[in-house]
């Protein structure tokens, strides 16, 4: 998809709508005024959900949407700076040592440095999107330095100076809320929580990703992972799962499995944990005729 700047592409939270859905994603109103509200004010968007609601699929669809490559950060316990930020290539620099002999080699040169994701993004801000994901995963140190990072957009490398963005970039974090992160960076950013969509829209989500799904197929799939969603799961199953489980079931019953078992057989597409499996079982022959009626 050719580059797109971003004032072209969010001239209203319609247009943005519009250009997600033609990248195979569904945004709501809420949603697209958020993504419209953070291109247009410059700010970083801040993606909160339960897992599998879409939030990694969004940024993803913004940055094709913008003929962008996205720079994706995952997160976890313990990340720092050399994993985020830059480092430096210390063989690299020993070889040139070597091979120097007694003419001078600078060993902070660019060839040397290994640029991170968030360098990354802000050598080249207009070709990028950082995609800063699951930051609830980090420590508090690590959310720290980010914040840092966002309020200046630069980077300070004690062997070369400051590196600073020529344009604004665009950052997309996201996170599962598995604890509570610091109010300087909610502050920092445009905020939105995303919820698991309706049956009507996620039938239409299935239609729009699944193969060769029927649109038939697609409601009776969109229900009943909405029931069982509202069951007390250890790992409610995500949209995704929700696509997957469309696509095998079909496979199975093009192959000759009879509705609604194609659906009970390709239950382990959907359900991925061994005591959800054994709480949904007894009743999922129901879920499923209920969905297909």
């Amino acid at each position: 998809m050719p580059k797109r700047s971003a004032e072209t592409v969010a001239t209203s939270p319609e247009a943005v709508a519009s250009r997600l859905a033609a990248s195979h994603y569904l945004a709501d109103e809420s949603l697209a005024t958020a993504i419209f509200l953070a291109i247009r004010l410059g700010k970083p968007l801040l993606l909160e959900g339960a897992p599998g609601v879409g939030k990694t699929e969004a940024a993803k669809a913004i940055a094709e949407v913008l003929g962008r490559d996205l720079v994706r950060l995952q997160c976890y316990e313990g990340i720092d700076a050399a994993h985020a930020l830059y480092e430096w290539n210390y063989q690299r620099q020993l070889l040139a040592i070597r091979h120097a002999g007694e003419h001078e080699v600078d060993i902070y040169d660019d060839r040397f440095l290994i640029a991170r994701p968030l360098l990354q993004v802000l050598k080249a801000p207009e070709k990028r999107v950082l995609l800063v994901d699951e930051i609830d995963r980090s420590d508090h140190e690590f959310e720290a330095l980010l914040l840092e990072f966002l309020s200046d957009f630069q980077i300070s490398i004690p062997e070369r100076g400051t590196i600073r963005t020529k344009s604004q970039p665009i950052v997309i974090l996201t996170s599962n809320r598995t604890r509570e992160l610091a109010e300087a960076l909610r502050r920092r950013c445009v905020y939105h929580w995303i919820t698991y969509p309706d049956a009507e829209r996620e039938a239409a989500i299935i239609m729009l990703r699944a193969g060769d799904v029927a649109k038939a197929t697609a409601r009776a799939v969109a229900a009943a992972v909405h029931d069982i969603r509202s069951r007390p799961l250890a790992k409610p199953p995500g949209i995704a799962e929700a696509v997957e489980w469309a696509n095998a079931a079909t496979i199975l019953e093009k192959g000759g499995s009879p509705w609604p078992e194609a659906f009970r057989r390709a239950i382990g597409v959907l359900i991925k944990d061994e005591e959800d499996l054994s709480y949904i079982a007894p009743e999922l022959g129901r879920i499923v005729e209920e969905a297909l009626a």
